[in-house]
């Protein structure tokens, strides 16, 4: 930051170019983690306006039937109370306000508890659900009564570490300087040791990535579960078995861009690794309810019905809910892509819309 009074900040690109001059290449996790930082916290980045949009944006349909879920979810459990419904990263209340809607039919009206750190996004959220109560992390949420807990989109933007085999082993895949423009490097500390035995003989060239920060918050929410009762969602972008590859990304006005291109002014996300949150999970003592795919879990919980539904009650509007439902369910859009991950505590029920 430019030290006189009201002088505009200093560009998060000149900064990382100033610190790898002097102290040599930073890591993918730090370039990650501060150009997010710089991203959200001075703009709204949802709508056609922005930079991407969400699945609650597209249809109310997304948050309508989470809200069912949820709601189904508590009534088979018992109608636990005090019970709060908790989102981590929700956007501009769009999801939350949809689902609470479509759960007050059947009794359930929680406490909402929001966890987001972006100013712009709060101000947003305050005029979509203005009841809720703001966190900066799970720590504040009240420890009395079960947690009705959903994250749509959230673990995709914490950031990544990468390691990535060399010819002389395994290396941290730092961000350095070439020709004036950032560029993926390899470390100089050997990394073997962070490896699993199995992967430490792959090819030169190969990339696997950890999110260590993605593991804490579902070992976080696992606690919550195990100590007040109740049920979460996880839904994002990702992969339910083990694979490699970078799969670092960045979208700037609903386009991808080259992710080393313009940091703290596009959206940085990951692919969520969500085989192994299962096993951070299941080692809490968690219950894991399934992990299926976005479009598998919407269709079981009568997606289709609810798209016949609106547009026999907005025939003008029919076209375009047919196209939404199709953008959220679609093998070629969010309904293979998308992966939709449940949790319980162990004396919960079974869940809708998972293998039993």
């Amino acid at each position: 930051m430019n030290g006189e009074a009201g002088a505009p900040a200093e560009s998060l690109a000149g900064i990382f170019e100033r610190l790898i001059i002097r102290h040599g290449p930073i890591s993918v996790a730090q370039y990650m983690g501060e150009s997010n930082a710089r991203y959200y916290a001075g703009k709204d980045p949802l709508g056609e306006a922005g930079d991407f949009v969400t699945a609650p944006e597209i249809s109310q349909m997304f948050g309508e039937l989470i809200g069912l879920w949820l709601a189904d979810m508590w009534i088979r459990a018992g109608h636990g109370a005090p019970v709060h419904y908790v989102e981590l990263g929700p956007g501009r209340g769009t999801l939350a306000r949809d689902a609470l809607r479509a759960a007050r039919r059947y009794g359930l009206q929680p406490k909402v508890h929001f966890v987001e750190s972006s100013p712009a996004l709060r101000e947003a959220q305050r005029v979509t659900v203005p009841q809720a109560q703001w966190h900066h992390d799970l720590s504040g949420v009240p420890g009395d009564g079960p947690i009705l807990l959903v994250a749509n989109e959230f673990l995709d933007a914490l950031p990544i570490r990468q390691l990535v085999r060399t010819g002389q082993g395994w290396r941290e895949r730092m961000v350095g300087l070439a020709d004036g423009r950032f560029v993926p490097v390899a470390g100089d500390r050997p990394m073997d040791a962070a490896v699993p035995e199995a992967m430490r003989e792959m090819a030169p060239g190969t990339i696997i990535e950890t999110c260590p920060g993605a593991a804490a918050v579902v070992d976080e929410i696992a606690g919550r579960l195990l100590a007040q009762g109740g049920a979460a969602l996880i839904i994002d972008y990702g992969h339910d078995i083990a694979r490699t590859g970078s799969t670092l990304q960045a979208v700037r006005a609903h386009r991808k861009v080259d992710p080393f291109a313009m940091p703290g002014l596009a959206d940085l996300t990951a692919h969520v690794d969500f085989a192994t949150l299962v096993q951070v999970a299941q080692a809490r003592g968690c219950r894991w309810l399934g992990t299926v795919t976005q479009g598998r879990w919407l269709r079981e919980l009568g997606i289709e019905t609810r798209a016949e539904s609106l547009a026999a009650y907005a025939p003008q509007h029919a076209a375009a809910i047919h196209a939404a439902r199709d953008r959220l369910i679609g093998e070629g859009e969010m309904g293979t892509l998308f992966k939709v991950m449940g949790l319980a505590d162990p004396n919960w029920p079974e869940a809708a819309g998972f293998p039993s």
